[in-house]
């Protein structure tokens, strides 16, 4: 008798593990499941929406501009201004590109790897914010025929370069790159 009750006690303590590991099973994966659907929400929602995902980048037709033309975009809620310059300001600014700055970059520097003529730099002046003249047609260039800020009397350069004037570096100059012929991506 003592071994048929050893033996009920085996299966019993065989069954029971084998209860024991079930309820365990279905636990951690009912927590499993109820923990995923509390996160997927929480991190889905903090994608970016549509709105945002279509202000990342700015597309912008260079085909039409001339030398010495520049044009005004906007990118991020932010000024864009574009110039396509001229064989007298190129060699103009490559001039400069030695002369004592605050902030030195040469013109290859802020005109990127690839092209030749085409300045794309943020019109917002690096002091507090404003945006330069410089860009538009009869504006104020300033005392280096580049920008000038009229908040606080900042003066660039037509390679954007801070010259004199109140602003610590040059104006900035976002990613951009030209993905076919007269067509200029920003961001």
């Amino acid at each position: 008798m003592a071994s048929t009750a050893e033996g009920t006690q085996e299966g019993a303590t065989q069954d029971g593990v084998r209860r024991r590991d079930w309820i365990h099973i279905a636990a951690l994966s009912t927590a499993g499941v109820g923990g995923a659907s509390v996160l997927f929400p929480l991190i889905s929602q903090m994608a970016p929406s549509a709105d945002v995902l279509a202000a990342s980048t700015t597309d912008v037709d260079v085909s039409t501009i001339e030398a010495g033309q520049s044009i005004k975009a906007t990118f991020r809620d932010q000024p864009l201004f574009v110039k396509r310059l001229t064989a007298e300001e190129i060699t103009a600014a490559k001039a400069e590109d030695g002369a004592d700055m605050r902030d030195p970059q040469t013109l290859e520097e802020r005109l990127g790897e690839g092209n030749a003529d085409i300045l794309v730099q943020l019109g917002v002046c690096t002091h507090l914010g404003c945006v330069p003249l410089g860009a538009g047609e009869g504006e104020d260039k300033g005392e280096f025929d580049g920008y000038f800020c009229p908040c606080h009397g900042s003066h660039y350069d037509v390679a954007g370069r801070i010259r004199k004037g109140p602003a610590p570096t040059n104006l900035a100059v976002p990613d951009f790159a030209f993905p076919s012929e007269g067509v200029l991506r920003v961001g």
